[in-house]
């Protein structure tokens, strides 16, 4: 018994160990601890492929080929992998967005579930003032940006104001927001946007949309995201105010520790108001984006995925505005790419949606993986560059 108990305690410290060496380092745990975490979610679902009789290498390959990552057998006319390519980056600026809407709440020590609510509500009010407006390119798009941002940072606001007015939970007014919303929403476009064939709210104009579609280059047809640019821009301004101006330290103060921060003289009310407006206004980019943008019009009754699949993104991501770029890449891949998987690999579409949620199960899980490789460094007297075996 006793020769077993040292089997299994060498065991557990060679694995300890060697977890140490690949996720100890922490500067690095921001990109090993995510690329762990896919690499656990991508084994899982390869036994579940496999259990259906189907190959997951093949299966994951054709997901790369239909999110325009890697190259398809053939190809319809003026389409390519670059056209695929670009169509994935007008997928990615929404999911960018509403990422940052869900990391922004996190780091304040808020959750927001309401982003597709928010999503909808500004993709709303962009459609009926701007998008039917008949402006001219020149100024509706940067409308349509505005409105989508204040009509956000609204609903957003109004939630961390019932938080701080009533103690109402920020998870709680945020799902019935999303149903009010939802309902409200699609009476108005029934009664008055409604178009009675496609039965979705009417297209808007071409020149408030935020992508140009089929436009001609290179003998291919392409849709060009204006937002995608505007994402990057936002996701870096966005990591400089979280570390480096006074509002983003209050943010982080608030979410680390309320009581802390209100005795160090940081209004706690305010910041939790001024956090989740700013997560709302990040939230209406994400609807504007999806709806003026990805899309051209609105389907009532329905809230978008989109704003629930960011969440995996934003714990993938670590709430981190860098990870989050690289978390929305690598889950617009299996949304977008989900399709091509199913039609060739005869996978079912929803082994993507599996996918993303067993990355968000094991990312969840973060945070314990840190607390474990860091009482493990502890408990085996783990030093950098030294390891020594108390």
């Amino acid at each position: 018994m006793k020769k077993n108990n040292k089997k299994v305690k060498t065991k557990n410290n060679i694995i300890s160990k060697t977890a140490i060496k690949l996720m100890g380092n922490e500067k690095w745990q921001n990109i090993t601890i995510p690329a762990f975490l896919i690499f656990l979610s991508f084994f899982a679902a390869s036994i579940i492929i496999l259990i259906l009789g189907k190959n997951p290498l093949g299966a994951f390959y054709n997901l790369l080929q239909g999110a325009g990552i890697a190259p398809k057998i053939s190809y319809a006319g003026s389409k390519s992998m670059l056209t695929d390519f670009l169509a994935l980056l007008n997928y990615m600026t929404p999911m960018i967005f509403a990422s940052l809407a869900v990391a922004v709440a996190l780091k304040g020590g808020l959750f927001n579930i309401g982003v597709s609510g928010q999503m909808l509500v500004s993709g709303y009010f962009a459609t009926v003032i701007v998008g039917y407006s008949g402006l001219n390119s020149f100024m509706a798009k940067p409308l349509v940006l505005l409105v989508g941002i204040i009509v956000g940072a609204i609903i957003g606001g109004l939630v961390g104001l019932l938080k701080h007015k009533f103690n109402i939970n920020e998870v709680v007014s945020s799902i019935m927001f999303n149903y009010i919303i939802q309902y409200v929403l699609s009476f108005f476009i029934h009664s008055n946007y409604i178009d009675p064939v496609s039965r979705q709210s009417r297209n808007i104009t071409s020149a408030a949309r935020l992508t140009l579609v089929d436009v001609e280059l290179w003998g291919l047809k392409m849709d060009i995201s204006f937002g995608i640019i505007i994402a990057i821009i936002i996701a870096i301004v966005l990591k400089f105010f979280l570390d480096k101006s006074r509002s983003g330290f209050e943010i982080k103060a608030v979410g680390s520790n309320d009581k802390g921060a209100e005795y160090a003289g940081i209004k706690v009310g305010r910041t939790m108001v001024l956090t989740m407006a700013l997560s709302g206004a990040l939230a209406g980019l994400a609807g504007v984006t999806y709806y003026l943008g990805y899309y051209e019009s609105i389907q009532p009754r329905v809230l978008p995925s989109m704003g629930f699949d960011a969440i995996a993104v934003a714990l993938l991501g670590n709430a981190n505005p860098y990870g989050i770029l690289a978390s929305s890449f690598i889950i617009s891949i299996i949304d977008k790419g989900s399709t091509y998987m199913s039609s060739i690999a005869g996978v079912r579409q929803e082994i993507a949606s599996v996918i993303t949620g067993l990355i968000l199960l094991f990312s969840a899980c973060s945070t314990y993986i840190r607390h474990k490789i860091r009482s493990n460094k502890d408990r085996l007297g783990y030093r950098p560059g030294k390891e020594s075996e108390k």
